[in-house]
């Protein structure tokens, strides 16, 4: 059995797949709850609703984001102790690119929420990255948008932004119905699972953060040592 979850945004989705790859339940947890409470309960919940156990699973996948930092922290480092407890591999992929794959063919804005007056962006051709993922300003998104309009925003980022965007003079047309929320589903086909547990492997997975969090950025707190660390989550 293969868990994949993705806890970029504050809804946390957890996903159940058999060995050929076939989805035996996806489930949607939202707030008021927090990810640092429901998991892995929730993980060992969604198993015994079908009868298994944590010694089922044969590997994980999780999102790496870009997303909420804290949400990110929390979904890896659960993989982490889960697959070395239990010796199985897991892996990561893009949470925008989840996004990209469940919205299939088109041109895409894939738009993460950042509260600090910007947004996270990844531009994809389907599934495929055209773009390196960056961010920018509300702003500046929506010129992009007017400049391209054969392409569509999706993502989280439209639950919050549409209004500002369509105030900036961007186009309705320009708004995807969804998905709103990075699937777990679309995470778990975006990747292959190692064929075994390497620890080296697992504890290399890093989020994909475009800016450091709160704290990494307030100057009463000093960057940690070493290099890039804004996009450093390390075991000690």
């Amino acid at each position: 059995m293969l868990v994949s979850l993705d806890t970029s945004t504050l809804t946390l989705s957890l996903a159940l797949l058999n060995a050929a790859g076939e989805v035996v339940e996806h489930r949607l947890v939202g707030p008021p709850k927090r990810q640092s409470e429901v998991l892995p309960g929730e993980v060992e919940s969604l198993l015994a609703a079908h009868g298994k156990t944590l010694r089922d699973v044969t590997g994980f996948v999780t999102g790496l984001g870009p997303g909420s930092f804290t949400g990110l922290r929390i979904g890896l480092s659960t993989i982490k102790g889960l697959a070395y407890a239990l010796k199985v591999p897991a892996v990561g992929a893009s949470s925008l690119a989840a996004l990209a794959h469940e919205a299939g063919a088109g041109k895409w804005f894939a738009c993460a929420v950042v509260k600090k007056g910007e947004l996270y962006v990844g531009r994809y051709d389907g599934a495929l990255l055209v773009k390196p993922e960056y961010s920018l300003t509300v702003a500046q998104l929506a010129e992009e948008l007017k400049a391209t309009p054969d392409a569509k925003m999706i993502g989280p980022a439209l639950t919050d932004y549409r209004g500002p965007l369509e105030a900036l003079g961007v186009s309705a047309s320009s708004f995807a119905d969804g998905p709103l929320i990075p699937s777990a589903v679309s995470l778990a086909k975006l990747v292959t699972l190692p064929a075994s547990y390497v620890a080296q492997a697992v504890f290399a997975l890093e989020p994909h953060y475009l800016r450091g969090s709160g704290a990494e950025e307030n100057p009463k707190f000093p960057p940690l040592p070493g290099v890039e660390p804004r996009a450093r989550l390390k075991e000690d």
